[in-house]
């Protein structure tokens, strides 16, 4: 169990650093991703650019 919360916690570590660098690079910003703002707060879904980022991370694993 605490594995699985450390690999979680290091996880959303690595995808906030790359975050700033994931959007230059236009993920973010793509059609299937939801920016809206609720209750004086953005939200952000970025369902989209969740599903490119799987099939690549798919895509390495396969050939490793």
């Amino acid at each position: 169990m605490i594995r699985w919360m450390i690999v979680i916690f290091l996880a959303l570590l690595l995808i906030s650093w790359f975050s700033p660098v994931l959007q230059k690079l236009g993920f973010g910003r793509l059609p299937g991703d939801l920016r809206f703002r609720l209750f004086g707060r953005d939200i952000f879904l970025p369902f989209t650019s969740t599903i490119l980022l799987s099939l690549a991370a798919a895509g390495i694993a396969k050939f490793l």
